[in-house]
């Protein structure tokens, strides 16, 4: 796979779009499997995960096409052509590809699939999704690598269901199931992320019924049917915080025109406390680097809380910081992977358990180094902004997975970026 070049080109400037929620239109996708027709997904970032999907939907017996930029179209066949099986390839490429469980057991009554892949930075067990299926009547025959689940009643029955920890896919997975359920379903400590919630606006959109959206009690009440419709894709927090990132590093300024700062407090918060100048005033958000940016303690938690895919971002900026900062992570034991990286660019951090002590350095040196899943890429691009010389990452491939012509957008606000096979 080709490599990126990285050169320091001084401050970032400039205005971005950041597009569509990776962790909310793979979701989406899946959803359309409810209903029969054609739906319209708007705002789609051109990512290779949203391709990815969509070849898991074909093989499914959906048809999904691109009539333009960032628009999807998903033609879902009848209940009895749907096919629920599905290259096993598929499913290991990707996470996300455990949400077409709950939609395919809703209308279907049955799924098998391979065990989901995706970025490597810890253990994710799928238990939450499969406990809750089951309370709803489904019976799963699992192996080692692959889920076989059915359904002994013509719909899934309602049920009460409380998760143990407020997990991003599985209450979409749950939500996703209980719309076509028998009865009236509560989905307790659900998650609160926007992406949840922008799942939620596009079910209603369909005819489902739901109360509670963006807290943590969910009711639906189940409807027979869902009808096809369309949809915009919520901004990709995750990709506005990388661009304002960049400005911040670098020293720069840097306007994200579709970012949401409702979506974003707690972030918000933690860049003014390590000297970054927010405006919210514009249109998205504007975020201005100082001569040098300060110390600051972060720990990750559930939203509304610091979203652990920030975490690369932070700790590589807090690594040219003035200072020492301690980042915390509490959602995902294997997510400093990335950080003897940054320590061969010269970073002074050292990690125990969940913590990372870093001692901000003035300046990084650029070499070879290797990323491993999506944000990390990020993040030590980022880091090659500020470096000195030349910074080599691999494994890019993993940024195309997230990032909607990542490359093109830095270099459009001033970064040094070139190929190299």
């Amino acid at each position: 796979m080709p490599s990126l070049v990285v050169k320091p080109a001084g401050a970032l400037d400039g205005e971005v779009q950041a597009f569509g929620a990776k962790n909310a239109v793979l979701k989406q996708m899946a959803a359309c499997l409810l209903a029969s027709g054609q739906h319209h997904l708007t705002n789609v970032p051109h990512i290779t995960d949203v391709q990815v999907m969509g070849e898991l939907l074909e093989a499914l017996g959906c048809s999904v096409e691109r009539p333009r930029e960032h628009e999807l179209r998903i033609t879902v066949p009848q209940c009895d052509e749907i096919n629920p099986v599905a290259p096993a390839h598929l499913f290991q490429a990707m996470r996300a590809s455990i949400v077409v469980l709950g939609p395919l057991l809703a209308r279907c009554g049955r799924a098998n699939m391979a065990l989901p892949g995706g970025d490597d930075f810890g253990q994710r067990p799928i238990n939450f999704h499969t406990d809750g299926l089951t309370a709803m009547g489904a019976t799963f025959h699992n192996d080692r690598c692959s889920i076989h689940a059915t359904t002994d009643r013509p719909r899934l029955r309602a049920t009460r269901i409380t998760l143990e920890y407020p997990s991003h896919t599985a209450t979409d997975n749950l939500l996703m199931a209980c719309v076509l359920a028998d009865g009236r379903s509560v989905i307790d400590n659900a998650a609160r992320e926007p992406e949840v919630e922008d799942l939620g606006k596009q079910l209603l959109a369909m005819g489902a019924r739901i109360e509670g959206l963006g807290t943590s009690r969910l009711t639906i009440d189940g409807v027979e049917r869902l009808e096809p419709a369309t949809h915009e894709v919520v901004t990709d927090r995750v990709v506005s915080a990388t661009y304002l990132a960049s400005a911040l590093i670098s020293g720069g300024r840097v306007r994200v025109v579709d970012a949401h700062p409702g979506h974003m407090e707690m972030l918000l918060r933690k860049i003014e406390a390590m000297g970054g100048v927010v405006d919210v005033t514009g249109p998205g958000i504007v975020a201005e680097g100082p001569r040098r940016l300060r110390a600051c303690d972060v720990a990750t938690l559930p939203y509304p809380g610091v979203a652990t895919d920030y975490k690369p971002l932070i700790t590589t900026m807090l690594s040219v910081a003035e200072g020492v900062s301690v980042v915390t992570e509490n959602l995902f034991v294997g997510r400093f992977r990335y950080v003897d990286e940054l320590v061969r660019l010269g970073a002074s951090i050292t990690t125990e358990g969940h913590h990372a002590m870093i001692r901000g350095v003035e300046g990084l040196v650029g070499t070879t180094v290797r990323a491993t899943d999506i944000r990390a890429a990020a993040a030590l691009i980022l880091a090659g902004l500020v470096a000195e010389g030349e910074t080599t990452v691999a494994g890019f491939e993993h940024v195309e997975r997230g990032y909607d012509d990542f490359v093109g957008r830095l270099s459009r606000l001033g970064a040094n970026i070139e190929w190299s096979q």
